[in-house]
């Protein structure tokens, strides 16, 4: 059974350094642009080769985050920023954007692939797809199970898993939280999250923080993880730190290597930073009021500069980390010489000779002997290299001066240094152009509807595709197709334990001729392709780039709704031939969460009927609707954007997104809905004008 990778997160060189220095077997940084966590310092293609250099040097791996969402303006940005990975050795690339996959698949067919949490992969299907697509690791979702990190495991057996073990856990699966862009344009799927989840929210009455969650530390678990085939365990934290980094590497080893982490190490990590605690609620299938905490006062004071100090001085020293081996041969009149081998970190066998400049000459007093010899040679402290074994090959009666022996071993040292970075396998980058993209041009309005039930008014049979849950009754479909309506299924945006039973009424739905389906995740899209069905992508894919669409096209998607953190002027730019839209009515989803933000309060879900509400400290309440494996909260207002619509010449249809209207079924037209919701006081134009960061 291959240890499982210890993986550090690092924002800035120090970070680099503490993880290296403190036994991380990777780490995971940012480039300047198109980081998950554009607010720490990150790196310049400079700093970049610099920090891949000093990690390979050490038997370290390095992963690039390009984890973000990417505009067509960007496009050659995002180009460059893959052939800078690929001149440095980086070695993988860390991507949530299919185009983007696609592009670095394109420019440098062997550079690695690992798919971003980003991704919002969470089950079987969405890694077989990504697996499917090229990537060879999938980073999981942080609320998975054990069990559900053993069904994905069991039924994607030749892929990567990653899997986060300590650190930050958003109250949001990654990839579906739009909270800080609907409110302040600081977008998550940018990088530039302002942490709207640890604001004040209450429920049920109750002051509180219902969107905070403790930080997550599964550490003690890694020998558990290990044997359930996961390759890497993943810290989260590049804003945090080198202290930080260097806690929970050091926590990290001693779990994988000791089975144990000891007590004095779980206080330092506790002490560096926590919020209340930590919690292993999603691992151990125990979500609920536990999981909740904040950051309070005693939980900043704790990190002490003596406490900082004490973690610095534990990495302040090269770890030697690097088993050398070697052969020192001497004779009368002869140079000396020193041969020395190292095995990579890419399983590669480096072999360097270094010849002494001066040769050796007759004893008259004190002769060479092995142990003066040894002692020289081996001396290797502030260097990364262990002289495990050496070989002595020394005449009888030679005479060599010690200042000699050791500028013999310096010379060795940097050459071994060198050959083991020569020795880094060269990617072969092809040359790619981006294309200047024609924008579509929309040939026939189509109009969608988005039902969470089967109560549909009349007025609505007018639309040209009405979704309805996929768990709607049989009678519930065959009442609404009897009535005329043209009907589509929709897929849940979380799928965590039940795509078997999604299956399941995917092949019912089949039968009773429905064949249209609304996808908003990987898993369901595969499913729904696996299945003959017609793909009709949803906002929570994250469509950004004409890339992203042309991928979807040769996936044999029939259309697809835009990311609605697009603006307007970049949907209409956007090229090839796939319909497009967007949603031009309905109360937006800020956040899509796994735990239910009434459980922060301790209320029991036998007191709750499916929909509660939430409220900030401006006292503005937050719809939130629970299905019993996910929560979907609401924004505050409506979005209201139809005339935008009516004047594109790119959009190809709109998607009206009812979900807290208690009237729809009242309604007699969508004129008259829609001219209704235009007099309403509050609404909002969302993301399409303004934009994200």
């Amino acid at each position: 059974m291959n240890k499982i990778e210890i993986l550090a997160p690092c924002g800035s060189f120090d970070s680099v350094v503490a993880a290296v220095r403190s036994g991380a077997d990777a780490v995971y940084l940012g480039a300047k642009s198109f980081s998950a966590r554009a607010g720490a310092e990150n790196f310049s293609f400079d700093e970049l080769k610099n920090a891949v250099d000093y990690c390979h040097l050490r038997g370290v791996k390095v992963h690039l985050t390009l984890n973000t969402i990417v505009f067509d303006d960007e496009l050659e940005d995002a180009k460059a920023v893959i052939l800078e990975a690929a001149k440095a050795k980086v070695d993988a690339l860390i991507i949530q954007n299919i185009g983007i996959a696609s592009l670095a698949k394109r420019l440098v067919p062997d550079l690695p692939l690992h798919a971003s949490t980003q991704l919002s992969v969470h089950s079987p299907s969405g890694v077989k797809l990504l697996r499917e697509l090229g990537f060879s690791r999938v980073v999981l979702a942080r609320e998975l199970s054990r069990e559900e990190i053993l069904e994905i495991r069991e039924s994607c057996p030749d892929i990567e898993l990653e899997a986060f073990v300590h650190g930050a856990l958003c109250m949001s699966v990654s990839g579906q939280c739009y909270f800080s862009a609907l409110l302040g344009s600081r977008s998550g799927n940018r990088g530039r999250c302002a942490q709207t989840c640890r604001l004040p929210f209450s429920v049920g009455g109750k002051n509180g923080h219902a969107l905070s969650l403790k930080d997550n530390s599964i550490i003690d678990e890694l020998r558990d993880m290990q044997a359930l085939g996961i390759t890497s365990a993943k810290i989260e934290g590049r804003l945090k730190r080198p202290e930080y980094v260097a806690a929970s590497v050091k926590a990290c080893v001693q779990s994988r290597d000791l089975g144990t982490v000891d007590q004095s190490t779980k206080n330092e990590l506790e002490s560096v930073f926590s919020r209340t605690g930590f919690t292993d609620g999603y691992y151990k299938s125990r979500r609920g009021y536990e999981m909740f905490g904040y950051r309070q006062r005693e939980d900043v004071v704790s990190a002490t500069s003596k406490l900082l100090s004490k973690i610095r001085n534990g990495y302040k020293d090269e770890s030697r980390r690097v088993n050398v081996s070697g052969r020192f041969t001497a004779s009368l009149g002869g140079k000396p010489t020193l041969e020395l081998r190292s095995l990579t970190v890419f399983g590669r066998e480096v072999v360097v000779k270094a010849v002494c400049d001066t040769a050796c000459e007759a004893a008259i007093n004190r002769p060479l002997n092995d142990e003066t010899v040894l002692k020289q040679l081996t001396k290797t402290g502030g260097t990364p290299y262990n002289i495990t074994e050496l070989e002595l090959c020394v005449g009888e009666g030679l005479s060599l001066p010690l200042s000699a022996l050791n500028e013999l071993r310096r010379n060795a040292l940097d050459m071994l240094g060198d050959a083991i970075l020569a020795s880094v396998p060269k990617y072969k980058i092809h040359k790619i152009e981006i294309e200047s993209f024609s924008p579509h041009k929309s040939e026939h309005k189509l109009r969608y509807g988005r039902f969470t039930s089967a109560d549909i008014g009349v007025g609505f049979k007018e639309l040209d595709l009405c979704f309805v849950p996929i768990n709607t009754s049989d009678d519930e479909l065959r009442a609404l197709l009897d009535r005329g309506f043209k009907l589509g299924a929709e897929i849940p945006r979380g799928l965590f334990s039940r795509e078997g039973r999604v299956k399941q009424e995917l092949k019912r739905i089949k039968a009773l001729g429905i064949a249209d389906v609304l996808c908003n995740n990987l898993a369901a899209v595969r499913l729904a392709k696996e299945l003959g069905l017609n793909i009709h992508g949803g906002f929570g894919l994250n469509f950004t780039n004409t890339l992203d669409l042309i991928w979807a096209e040769s996936y044999g998607f029939t259309d697809t709704e835009l990311s609605f953190e697009l603006t307007l002027q970049r949907a209409e730019r956007l090229g090839g031939s796939l319909r497009r839209g967007i949603i031009t009515y309905g109360y937006l989803p800020v956040m899509l969460t796994r735990n239910c933000p009434n459980k922060s309060a301790d209320i029991s879900c036998k007191t709750c009927a499916g929909r509660s509400k939430m409220k900030d400290r401006l006292g503005k309440s937050f719809i939130f609707y629970c299905d019993g494996n996910t929560v979907e909260i609401l924004n505050t207002v409506p979005l209201l954007s139809t005339s935008f619509f009516e004047k594109s010449t790119a959009l190809d249809f709109e998607v009206y997104r009812f979900s807290v209207e208690n009237s729809v079924e009242k309604v007699e037209n969508i004129p008259d809905f829609i001219g209704a919701q235009a007099n309403r006081a509050e609404k909002t134009n969302g993301l399409y004008l303004r934009g994200v960061l």
